[in-house]
């Protein structure tokens, strides 16, 4: 009678395992990893000069991943930035963005934004984005907007257009207030690499 009670209790246990077993798998294989184009992907970025110029700058590298979780209808954004990498049409200025006042480029060569999980449907009718934004070795809490798609396949046939603003002192860049803006634009327009078929929110 003990034995046979004990087997039960085994037999559940056993099937209970495979049943997690089976869920874990089917849980991996709806998941997926797509990586940015960083060739067709931008960042860009403006600050008000004299609170009535806007000057602004292109980062001409950008990667990262978009992890889909198709269990959940689920995406998180990982996107890295080379601050280095920001051209501005002059030379003075582009030094500048560059230096310990604003990027601090030479200790901190890259700027990091993951995304909170968010439905993949925003990917196509728009939303918020929140998510943390590493700036200057300082993560902070930031909230972004997806803007609605322009197209069936956004991410493929056109771009996912992201915008937002943080502010500099948020960031620890406080230099020239008198001169310059706190708040500072930012626009993002991600590609990614390939278009697998099931990848459409």
């Amino acid at each position: 009678m003990a034995q046979s009670v004990l087997s039960r209790r085994r037999a559940r246990a056993c099937a209970a395992v495979a049943a997690l077993a089976l869920a874990a798998g089917a849980c991996a294989a709806d998941t997926e990893t797509v990586q940015l184009d960083g060739t067709r992907s931008r960042a860009e970025f403006t600050v008000k000069l004299l609170w009535l110029v806007n000057i602004g700058g292109r980062f001409g590298r950008v990667r990262g991943t978009v992890a889909i979780d198709r269990f959940r209808n689920q995406a998180v954004v990982d996107a890295r930035i080379d601050a280095d990498s920001v051209t501005m049409g002059n030379d003075r200025y582009e030094s500048w963005v560059k230096s310990a006042e604003f990027f601090d480029v030479a200790h901190h060569p890259e700027i990091r934004f993951v995304s909170a999980p968010f439905a993949l449907a925003r990917l196509r009718n728009g939303g918020e984005l929140p998510g943390t934004l590493t700036l200057r070795g300082l993560a902070q809490p930031v909230a972004f907007v997806l803007e609605p798609a322009t197209c069936e396949r956004p991410g493929y046939d056109c771009e996912i257009a992201v915008h937002g603003a943080i502010r500099r002192s948020d960031f620890e860049m406080r230099s020239r207030r008198g001169a310059l803006g706190d708040k500072v634009e930012l626009r993002f327009g991600v590609y990614a690499v390939a278009a697998p078929a099931r990848l459409q929110p």
